[in-house]
């Protein structure tokens, strides 16, 4: 039973003790607010940020690395001759930066006045002072848990004024203040959820930014869109692939394939500032069997060249007609100007998927054939047209729906993939990052498209050559002779480096699994140098200079199609070629 008076005198004590306990708590003097923390200052080296005006990129500074290839022409070069073949073996690292992802680190540094951007996998910039490797800002945007995204990598920003320019793996176009990493703007470039994303950088030309969009493998329309760089509002659009009544449609004669046509843009576009054309690289069509198909399926495994200011094609060259191999020709051409029969030529040179060295024409619209090579082991071209330069392709070599092919060399990685070759003035050469004696077999099956999806239809089994000695070569081509040089061969890589060449006689190159950044003497291909880092090279080397002083800059970091490569020949020489840490870092050297 209850003691109710016992409970009331309990309760009334308790109660007694929280008005004391109120009381006195009210008797205690108030805690002072915190100070606000004053703001962090702004590092003076972002005070002095040096805006980059139209101006700049087309005559840029030798100190300085503005754009991904670092000229409009797509060389690769860099005049800096501080660092010679004489005293290369001196070379040290300056700094080195972990950038906290992992897979593919696809782009080069980017240097504006001392200050370098890198773009990593995962929507990630981070502006470092390039002298001490202190970090200024880092920015990261989160990607969509559901991303449609079958090379998850990025291979670049642009800049221009203040603004930093990041086409996101999302298919959204970014642009960041340059001080602070803060965005500016951004605009959906198109729909991730039907398969679209970017991998390449953007490139800024006549008041514009450009981007193109990936997706082959999964049905996309390929395009090639322009936006204001103020405002991020879209001012143009072209197709890769036409529309019925468009040029190029009649390549398109069954029903409404050119809707899942394929045309992938990859790669960053060069540019000729003299007729305003952009020379953008296509991908493959969709799905990979061109009897699903039928036609020439124009502008796939092609160069479109573009206005920029009106975004009309004024001009192309398809490398081979209905693509059944996935020999994309994501490579973008360079501008050289080449002798030939006693003229110099406005050239294009390209270095294909497909194995075959192409030297082409340019002109204010048109692109004409000139000469093509194979520069690695070639099966399924019996030969060139030799005015047209249209391949003469081998039946047997070519894959179909329900058809083995086999013996198909280059693999269908091809003979050159994404890395870029790099052109020296000096020597006249274009350097190229190959891979030698690998083959397929392609087995085509029927597909139906489904948005988002893999739209492929086809399965491909890697063979290697019989007889091969080594993989990953890098080659030397003098333009004028259309004659090869010098060959290095890496004996157990392939080789995913992209070139750099430099005032100082030297030619730069990562792509091995044996982790190295290699320096070559250019003139004949000697190894001068080499260095480990703690993951495999490959982003594009570049080259800048504060204060006087040279630094060779290089992003280190092993992932997507250098890792199903590795992959491959693991599984085919059971074991030889153990798979490489994928940790990203930026590596910045220089002479002591």
């Amino acid at each position: 039973m209850f003691d109710v008076r016992r409970i009331g005198g309990v309760a009334a004590s308790v109660l007694g003790s929280c008005l004391t306990l109120v009381v006195v708590a009210a008797q205690q003097p108030a805690i002072p607010a915190l100070p606000t923390p004053p703001p962090i200052p702004m590092p003076a080296i972002l005070q002095a940020y040096k805006p980059v005006g139209a101006d700049r990129l087309l005559k840029p500074d030798e100190r300085d690395w503005l754009m991904i290839r670092r000229t409009y022409d797509g060389w690769g070069y860099s005049p800096l001759d501080q660092i010679t073949t004489r005293n290369v073996a001196r070379l040290r690292p300056v700094w080195s930066f972990s950038t906290g992802s992992t897979s593919g680190h696809e782009a080069p540094p980017i240097v504006n006045d001392g200050v370098m951007f890198v773009a990593t996998p995962g929507n990630q910039v981070i502006a470092i002072d390039a002298k001490t490797g202190h970090q200024l800002w880092r920015y990261r945007r989160t990607s969509p848990e559901d991303l449609i995204a079958l090379h998850r990598t990025n291979r670049g920003v642009a800049l221009y004024g203040d603004k930093v320019l990041l086409a996101t793996s999302e298919a959204v176009l970014v642009a960041l203040d340059a001080r602070t990493g803060r965005e500016v703007w951004t605009s959906e470039v198109a729909d991730n959820r039907s398969g679209y994303y970017m991998s390449l950088a953007p490139l800024v030309a006549d008041g514009k930014v450009m981007v193109g969009a990936s997706g082959g493998e999964t049905g996309i329309r390929g395009f090639v869109a322009a936006f204001d760089i103020e405002t991020g509002k879209e001012m143009w659009r072209v197709y890769t692939i036409p529309a019925p009544g468009e040029p190029g449609s009649e390549t398109w004669p069954q029903g409404d394939q050119w809707k899942t046509g394929g045309g992938s843009v990859w790669v960053t576009a060069n540019y000729d500032p003299d007729t305003h054309l952009s020379f953008w690289g296509t991908g493959n069509g969709g799905p990979w069997m061109g009897d699903q198909r039928p036609g020439d399926n124009l502008y796939t495994a092609s160069t479109i060249a573009i206005d920029v200011t009106t975004g009309t094609i004024k001009g192309h060259y398809q490398y081979h007609p209905n693509d059944s191999w996935d020999w994309d020709e994501v490579s973008p051409p360079i501008l050289v100007d080449y002798r030939r029969d006693g003229r110099t030529i406005k050239g294009l040179i390209d270095v294909a998927r497909n194995g075959y060295l192409w030297f082409l024409e340019r002109s204010g619209g048109p692109i004409t054939f000139v000469q093509g090579m194979p520069y690695v082991k070639q099966t399924v071209f019996r030969g060139l047209d030799p005015k047209t330069g249209r391949p003469d392709v081998d039946p047997a070599r070519t894959p179909g729906t329900g058809k083995v092919a086999d013996g198909i060399c280059p693999s269908h990685w091809g003979g050159k993939n994404w890395p870029p070759i790099a052109f020296s003035p000096e020597t006249r050469m274009i350097y190229i990052p190959a891979n030698e004696n690998l083959c397929s077999t392609i087995t085509g099956s029927p597909v139906k498209y489904t948005p988002g999806d893999r739209f492929v239809g086809a399965s491909s089994v890697v063979s290697i050559a019989p007889g091969a000695d080594h993989f990953g070569e890098v080659q030397a081509w003098h333009v004028d002779t259309g004659k090869k040089v010098w060959t290095h061969t890496y004996a157990t890589s392939p080789n995913w480096g992209s070139m750099l060449a430099t005032g100082g006689g030297l030619v730069w190159s990562g792509g091995t699994n044996d982790r190295k950044l290699h320096a070559f003497d250019a003139a004949n291909g000697k190894v001068l140098w080499e260095f480990p880092t703690t993951s495999g090279i490959l982003g594009p080397p570049v080259s800048f200079s504060v204060d006087g002083k040279q630094y060779i800059a290089v992003q280190s970091g092993w992932g997507v199609d250098s890792r199903s490569m590795q992959a491959r020949l693991n599984t085919l020489t059971r074991g030889n070629y153990p798979e490489v840490p994928e940790g990203g870092s930026v590596w910045v050297f220089a002479l002591p």
